[in-house]
């Protein structure tokens, strides 16, 4: 399969909507599982699991946009959705880290076997209100990331694509 070009369309506009709906959906996932560890522990390795698809659809995305950007004439708005879309990176393996750390620390944390109350391990409040904010911190920065990067690209593929009034083809 060719990445680049998925049935005539360029892949780019397709791969971003994995990434529009997964970094906002494993932003609000980490972060209520760090605000309530039960839910964590529910979700058990999902958790890790959407932060690592997550992850891994950035690169995949961007790859596509780079052919993509290498397509189309040269644009000052394609450029600067391009370098916002490089940024991306860093905050998704955030979110991948913390998640990953806040599962484990659910797994630690989980009720002993045998069916006695106590846990094996139990974090601080310290530790667990550092992992708290520190997961609203980043899932805070993708978020705001993803949409800084999907306003400038709809920009920059609108921009000149439309009239601003109807026109009399509209079909009725």
């Amino acid at each position: 399969m060719n990445l680049t070009v998925i049935n005539g369309l360029p892949a780019h506009v397709l791969f971003v909507h994995f990434v529009i709906v997964l970094v906002p959906l494993t932003a609000l996932a980490l972060v209520a599982c760090a605000i309530w560890p039960g839910s964590a522990r529910r979700l058990g390795l999902l958790l890790p699991i959407l932060a690592f698809v997550t992850l891994a659809s950035v690169p995949v995305a961007t790859n596509a946009g780079e052919w993509l950007q290498a397509h189309v004439g040269s644009d000052p708005l394609v450029r600067a959705h391009a370098q916002l879309g490089d940024g991306l990176l860093p905050w998704a393996l955030g979110l991948f880290v913390i998640s990953a750390v806040v599962w484990w620390t659910a797994r630690r944390s989980a009720p002993a076997p045998g069916g006695s109350s106590g846990a094996a391990w139990s974090p601080s409040v310290l530790v667990r209100g550092v992992i708290t904010v520190l997961s609203l911190a980043v899932a805070i920065g993708a978020v705001v990331d993803v949409y800084r990067i999907g306003d400038s690209g709809a920009k920059a593929a609108w921009h000149d694509a439309y009239s601003k009034t109807a026109t009399s083809n509209h079909g009725g």
